[in-house]
Parts: C-alpha cells; structure tokens; sequence
C-alpha cells in the first residue's frame, strides 16, 4: 500500500493530538511535520512536499480557505473545521473531505480513506502520461548530445555506413547506429513503421504516393522498395 506522507496545520493543539491519535491506527499516513498558523505551513511547503493536508479553517494571520486560494502544486487536503458554512467553498477549491469538529474515528477513517484513494488514482495517471510521453519520443545521439525527436514526427530512416539517417520532415539527423537496432525498436513495437528496403524504415502516415515500386514520402523523398520487402506494400495499400 502506497504511505502518505501528512502535514497537520491548526492553531489548536488539542487538535494536532486528536489526528495524531487517530493515525496511530492508519500505519499508510505519516505526519512528517505540524504547524500552528498557515504562514509557517507555507514556508515548510516551499521547501518539501507533501501527499495530505490536515488544514483548520479558522486560524490567525491567514484563513485556511485562503491558505488554499494561494497554495501552489496542491496535495489532498482534508478540512478539519469547528464551522459548518465554509463547506461549500472549501469544496470549490478542490479538497478531499471537510470534517466537522468533533468527528469521531470512523469519519475520520472514510476521509483518509477517500484522500488516499484520490492519491493513487492522481499517481497512476501521472504514471500513466509518462510512460505515454516516453512511447511517443525518441532519444538519438547526435554528435555528443541527445536529442528528443517525436516518433509520429520521424518520416523515414536511411542506412548510411555506421550511421542511420534520421528523417524529421526536411531536417536529417545524422546518428551512430544501425538500422536493425531500429527496427528492433520501432518496427516491432509500431505498426505505423515498416522496413520497406534493406536500407530504409518508413512511417505508414509520412507516404504520400507509390508508384512502380517507388514510395514518394511526405518530405518529397523518394525511396524504392526492396525485391524481399514487395510484400510491403500491400501492407501499406491496406492501412
């Protein structure tokens, strides 16, 4: 189970010593800091992150509502508040659970309960956008650098020696390695490129014309296709 790491922000003790109490019995939340007014809560958040926030409304200096008004990158935050009418623009600004002191464990329990299942949701679809960022690029050496080319971008690659030749529209980029090794990475695990000759890979969407054995690419390239890859173009008529 994914553990929370907490913050408690209230100007009452007593109500630091109640939460605390109560996770005592929730070992996936850790509180890894307690504030007493929301400037000093502000100055903690700048330095270190945190998954959930335990936040008063009431307190000096700064409300918790706009504690939150002004709080970037923010966590689960569940209300702990003595006052009932702050509910409504407490949900507004997107928090997790507003819990009416005094409220007993079991409240306590689905409140946590709920932040941390928003937790894990907002995790895997973080997760899940990095991962569909990483399909969706490709890093080639050029010279001494890497660059980050997008995959859908790439119109064809060309065999040059020890090199490949990486067609992004009009723009080549020339980098050490071989064409199988993008074939490997490319033509197994997308079905949009297709080795179409010995010497070339070409991405299905970058074709503009075949005619006698001749692809003519979205660049205006031109590039034949190999006597062993004929079959390759009935692959690509059928796209």
């Amino acid at each position: 189970m994914i553990k929370l790491t907490a913050m408690i922000i209230d100007d009452e003790p007593l109500a630091h010593e109640i939460i605390l109490d109560y996770l005592t019995e929730l070992p996936f939340v850790e509180v890894i800091h307690q504030a007493y007014n929301a400037i000093e809560a502000l100055g903690y958040l700048n330095q270190q992150q945190v998954d959930l926030l335990f936040l008063d409304i009431n307190m000096p200096k700064l409300s918790g509502i706009d504690f939150l008004k002004v709080l970037n990158n923010k966590p689960q935050v569940i209300i702990t508040s003595a006052y009932r009418q702050y509910a409504l623009e407490s949900f507004d600004l997107d928090v997790c659970d507003y819990l009416l002191k005094p409220y007993r464990f079991e409240r306590f329990l689905k409140a946590v309960n709920k932040a941390h299942q928003q937790f894990q949701f907002k995790k895997e679809d973080v997760t899940n956008a990095v991962e569909e960022t990483k399909s969706k690029t490709l890093f080639i050496k050029v010279d001494k650098k890497l660059i980050q080319l997008a995959i859908d971008q790439i119109s064809f690659l060309e065999a040059y020696g020890n090199y490949v030749k990486v067609w992004v529209n009009d723009k080549v980029y020339l980098t050490p390695r071989t064409l199988i090794s993008f074939e490997k990475e490319l033509v197994s695990d997308n079905e949009e490129f297709l080795r179409i000759h010995k010497s070339y890979i070409v991405q299905k969407s970058q074709i503009i014309s075949i005619e006698n054995k001749i692809i003519e690419m979205n660049n205006q390239q031109q590039i034949p296709v190999g006597k062993s890859y004929k079959h390759m173009i009935k692959l690509i008529k059928g796209s």
